[in-house]
């Protein structure tokens, strides 16, 4: 059922958060199961910031786990550059992340949410330009906000990767800026006809895989908690639009989640 293949065209996931509850107690066996089955590295993207603490502490427990840091939308209420500042020179940290814009809860006139989200999105891009990391970007329903803040700074950035890509043909342009599209289960799903059409127009050097689990889980196992394993399932429904093979698919996005990534990290 899962990929069996050489070093070369193992799987990275490249957004897991590992750090949530809903791994605890069988996180050894999942990650023993996922590296024996193809996954060769697994980022877990900073979300809660009181998150970060054990993240890295998974990091370190195994080889070939490491962690961004940063303040998802839904958070901004626990931002602190301060503390993302400890976290970010650690060798294990390689991104910054994932932040960015999510408009989904809220309302038209929910305007003083929407630029808090804004600054403490701009302060994580600062830090990562400071620092010289890639950004891990959420965008939800806030294409236009989202799309107009990156593009002014991407010439400076790192490089980065929009998270659970939605299929947004005015994102789909940053890809000539550096970005990188994060693709999950959501590709699987029976409704989601505008990822199924904009695929084939993200240019192959430009994806990415990802699980985001726990959440996201891909068809046929959808209902049940992601795992990194799940991966092979999001990477054939790839190959079938692409038309190229699975194999294919895990030496693409190997390839580029080790450009983006993992530059001078064995």
């Amino acid at each position: 059922m899962f990929l069996d293949c050489d070093f070369e065209n193992k799987i990275i996931d490249t957004h897991c958060h590992l750090d949530n509850q809903a791994y605890f107690g069988y996180l050894d066996e999942m990650l023993c199961n996922a590296f024996a089955n193809g996954v060769h590295k697994i980022i877990i993207p900073g979300a809660d910031i009181k998150d970060l603490p054990r993240a890295r502490e998974i990091a370190y427990r195994y080889e070939g786990v490491y962690f961004a840091c940063g303040v998802h939308p839904y958070d901004i209420d626990e931002f602190d550059i301060g503390i993302l500042k400890e976290f970010i020179t650690d060798e294990k940290c390689i991104a910054v992340g994932e932040c960015g814009l999510d408009y989904y809860r809220l309302k038209s006139e929910d305007v003083k949410i929407k630029e808090k989200q804004k600054e403490v999105f701009i302060s994580q891009i600062n830090l990562a330009l400071e620092y010289d990391k890639p950004l891990i970007v959420h965008v939800r329903d806030a294409n236009e906000d989202s799309y107009n803040i990156l593009n002014s700074y991407a010439d400076r950035l790192n490089g980065g990767v929009l998270h659970c890509f939605n299929a947004s043909e005015l994102l789909l342009n940053l890809s000539k800026k550096g970005f990188y599209f994060g693709i999950g289960g959501v590709l699987t799903f029976k409704n989601a006809k505008n990822l199924l059409e904009i695929l084939p127009k993200i240019p192959k050097e430009k994806l990415l895989l990802e699980t985001d689990g726990p959440y996201l889980t891909p068809e046929p196992h959808r209902g049940k908690t992601n795992d990194p394993i799940l991966t092979h399932f999001v990477a054939q429904k790839i190959a079938q639009i692409l038309n190229i093979t699975k194999n294919e698919v895990a030496k693409i996005t190997n390839l580029n989640a080790n450009k983006l990534f993992f530059q001078g990290i064995k």
